[in-house]
């Protein structure tokens, strides 16, 4: 496997691998990664179809990709995937799976589209006091104290930050600005998570670090992702015959461990109950989806609480991670991830209004008619002064293609589950979905004497409990996390979230599918390059507007520099005049 730029590799077709044909695979999970898999199995693999296997537990595919109607429950969706324009190995796949909506049209037309005609942005990002306007006004409010931080910890090298939390580099001059609000409610970040993560990601989206504050660097699907992504996959992959298997648990893998080779010998599952177990060739490839951010989530009602159980149970990701690690080092560390739930979960609930009463607040709030069709908040809306730092999202509607005309379904979180509320003085692992519901009517400015009663009969809301579901943003460190394709793997690899590989982010749908493209490519030897993560990193253009827009516009000649300093940026600045780095420069309002 090797990684490739630019056009010339983007739309080759490999030559068919060596030996294919005699070749089966085993997918253990169909997350957005198995999924992925299976799909460049084959479509750059040409394996048949017949020859790929899908490993399932549940009744279902998706993972943590999902949004169903839930008989006696209602609408679910745990959570949401927004998406960025270079997300190279996602667009590489969704260009060739059909769009289930319109023939003759990919998944990535449809989005594409979608994106173009409907661009995302918010038109009131946080709200304080009640339904107010916060007014951050699409300022970082950093001081330059703290932008100063932000660009150390850029500058910092990996090793250093093993291990390391987020507020052993940040103080008060971060965690009290714009910044680190739209951060840490935009992907889920906690001031106790790694410091490294912290800094792949800054460097991973410098591009877009303008868009953050309005969302304009995001783009959404039409419907739930669940929908417009995973049945989409389901159903190019199920006309290639490939085999789906639900209700197998895997429990383990047993490996034949050499010093210079390791080989898959066994799949040990649960089917339907009843122990079993597959054999493999060295011929056969199996790909491991290890771990998982929403094992042990559980659903609660309009009228009963989710439970918080973070049991790690056989038959789960965590366990089988933890039976495969016991194996060899290099098939990391799962209790790094795993062991401690109180420092990994959140909540998340789907509201569904079933009348006229709440939409007014919401178009209030995001300044749109949400039954247009088009975007409606442009992602999420921050509660400033939320004890659960509650946020709130509804995206285009309707969000299920079975959803009523006069409903919306829209998407709460708060980050701090174990917090009393400021309106329902409970905490929110506690509350119902009504008492979620209440907890979110009070912040959207609603009467307190008409909230009770909008919860209860205009409203139904669907609390889910998820203890790991930032468990990738645990401190960690080098080898805590297994190579997608360890060395000496000669038929396995791993997927999703919980695999290693270079410079790209977890927490994304890109991630997912950059793993799965990886493995197929390595454990097949295709001959075609994986795209590169995209390299605004590298690109002094995205450098320096990232650099001027933290300071919100400010020029570096307007820093509250000490007199030495001011006289080197002058002596500096005057022996660039009349070059183009003076051009450069003043092009994108440094100086």
């Amino acid at each position: 496997m090797y990684y490739s730029s630019g056009n010339y590799e983007a739309f080759a077709r490999p030559k068919k691998p060596e030996n294919v044909d005699k070749k089966s695979a085993y997918i253990v999970g169909s997350g957005l990664a198995a999924l992925a898999a299976a799909c460049f199995l084959v479509r750059d693999g040409q394996m048949k179809g017949e020859r790929v296997h899908i490993l399932e537990k549940e009744p279902i595919p998706g993972g943590a990709c999902d949004g169903y109607l839930y008989d006696g429950l209602g609408y679910v969706m745990r959570g949401g995937r927004e998406m960025d324009n270079h997300f190279e190995c996602m667009w590489d796949l969704f260009r060739s799976i059909p769009s289930i909506e319109t023939e003759g049209v990919s998944v990535l037309d449809e989005y594409y589209w979608l994106n173009k005609e409907d661009p995302n942005y918010s038109l009131m990002r946080a709200t304080i006091n009640r339904g107010e306007d916060a007014h951050t006004d699409k300022k970082f409010a950093l001081s330059d104290k703290g932008a100063m931080e932000i660009m150390k910890l850029f500058f910092t090298p990996d090793e250093e930050l093993y291990d390391k939390k987020i507020t052993d580099y940040f103080d008060d001059e971060v965690l009290n600005s714009n910044f680190w609000l739209y951060w840490r409610t935009m992907f889920a970040f906690e001031n106790w998570h790694s410091a490294l993560e912290m800094k792949l990601y800054i460097k991973r989206f410098i591009h877009h670090v303008g868009g953050l504050p309005d969302f304009t660097a995001l783009r959404f699907t039409k419907y739930n992702q669940y929908e417009s992504m995973i049945l989409p996959m389901v159903k190019y992959l199920e006309n290639y015959g490939v085999q789906f298997h639900y209700g197998v648990k895997v429990e383990n893998i047993e490996f034949d461990i050499k010093e210079d080779k390791k080989l898959a010998k066994r799949i040990v599952v649960l089917r339907d109950g009843t122990e079993d177990h597959i054999d493999l060739l060295e011929d056969d490839l199996v790909f491991i989806t290890n771990g998982g951010c929403v094992e042990n989530s559980s659903l609660g009602s309009q009228n009963k609480p989710a439970e918080f159980n973070s049991e790690i149970k056989p038959g789960g990701g965590w366990d089988m991670w933890r039976k495969i690690a016991a194996q060899s080092p290099a098939f990391g560390n799962p209790d790094k991830f795993c062991s401690n739930p109180e420092k990994s979960n959140w909540m998340s609930a789907t509201v569904t209004t079933l009348d006229d009463r709440i939409p007014p607040y919401v178009q209030k709030i995001c300044k749109r008619d949400p039954f247009t069709g088009k975007v409606v908040t442009g992602g999420i809306v921050t509660v400033k002064d939320s004890n659960w730092l509650l946020s709130w999202t509804f995206n285009r509607q309707p969000q299920f293609r079975s959803q009523p005309k006069n409903q919306l379904v829209g998407w709460i979180y708060g980050l701090f589950s174990d917090r009393p509320g400021n309106y329902v003085k409970k905490a929110m692992r506690d509350c119902t979905g009504k008492e979620i519901c209440m907890e979110w009517l009070y912040h959207l400015g609603v009467p307190e004497d008409q909230i009770e009663d909008i919860a209860e009969n205009s409203a139904n809301t669907i609390p889910c409990m998820m203890p790991y579901i930032t468990a990738f943003f645990m401190p960690r460190r080098a080898g805590d996390r297994p190579l997608v394709v360890p060395e000496g793997s000669k038929n396995f690899a791993f997927l999703g979230q919980f695999a290693e590989t270079k410079r790209d982010t977890i927490f994304t749908t890109e991630y997912s599918i950059r793993t799965a493209m990886e493995a197929v490519y390595t454990l097949l030897n295709i001959d075609r390059g994986v795209p590169e993560v995209w390299g605004s990193v590298y690109d002094i253009r995205d450098l320096l507007n990232a650099t001027v827009q933290l300071r919100d516009g400010k020029k570096i000649t307007d820093m509250d520099l000490g007199l030495k300093e001011k006289i080197v940026l002058k002596e500096a600045i005057k022996k660039i005049e009349g070059t183009d780095i003076e051009k450069i420069l003043k092009e994108h309002n440094v100086i």
